[in-house]
């Protein structure tokens, strides 16, 4: 008899673990559709972790006149962190990539990308939308890290004075 009734203990017990199973991956699934719906953000650093991060892209590209641009794309290669510098130059709109005046690629080093993560820290990455801004110079910036689905890469800096201290890295990595 007491077998009986610990047989239907552990089929009651494992019932209700299913049931909570199935009720979070609803709540789960609700949830992300909710957000998703409603421009969820994150924060880095916290929602997503800085040991993630793979890529960002700073892109800067105006019509005045004379046209400007400018891109910079920090990434992980393998085991390597990486930079990437571009800058493009003419007297017509839009500029292409023959219009490349100047370009770098280099491996930083951990200190390097640790400070390259330190101006990212707290920033907010949300889902990518239609802009107002659309055709706007920009700058326009994207984070992707491990795990990222594709929907949340529009990146804002934290603040004015990170995003300046960001363009400061970025010209003393030029060279």
């Amino acid at each position: 008899m007491q077998k009986h009734k610990l047989a239907a203990v552990l089929i009651a017990l494992s019932a209700v673990v299913i049931i909570a199973v199935a009720a979070f991956s609803a709540i789960s699934h609700s949830a992300e559709t909710a957000n998703d719906k409603g421009g969820r953000e994150m924060i880095v650093g916290k929602n997503v972790s800085l040991g993630d991060v793979t890529e960002f892209y700073y892109t800067y590209s105006s019509s005045s006149n004379p046209p400007d641009y400018k891109r910079y794309h920090f990434y992980v290669s393998g085991d390597s962190y990486m930079f990437y510098y571009e800058k493009r130059e003419g007297d017509h709109w839009p500029l292409k990539e023959s219009d490349i005046t100047a370009s770098k690629t280099m491996e930083l080093s951990e200190e390097e990308w640790a400070r390259f993560t330190s101006l990212i820290e707290g920033g907010k990455v949300k889902k990518r939308s239609d802009n107002a801004e659309a055709g706007d110079a920009g700058p326009w910036l994207y984070l992707y890290w491990q795990g990222d689905r594709g929907k949340y890469q529009e990146f804002a800096f934290e603040s004015y004075t990170r995003l300046a201290e960001f363009e400061q890295l970025c010209s003393s990595l030029e060279g």
